[in-house]
């Protein structure tokens, strides 16, 4: 009995970003260019306090309750 060969979609593990991501429909590309702009966002702004910018403006703050 042959393999079969897995699809396409589920090719992440050497994923890297291109700029087209956050023009993809693909759900994989666009997860990868929303968390390249967090990752830049969090490396610019230069401090430790996470916090997550909605679509509607609205900052998403994330507790390190149980990290310490």
């Amino acid at each position: 009995m042959e393999k079969e060969k897995p699809s396409s979609k589920w090719k992440i593990a050497g994923k890297q970003y291109q700029t087209e991501d956050y023009h993809s429909n693909d759900e994989a590309s666009s997860g990868l260019a929303i968390t390249h702009e967090q990752v830049s966002d969090a490396y610019m702004e230069g401090e430790i306090q996470a916090a997550i910018d909605t679509s509607g403006g609205r900052e998403i703050e994330i507790t390190r309750k149980g990290h310490e």
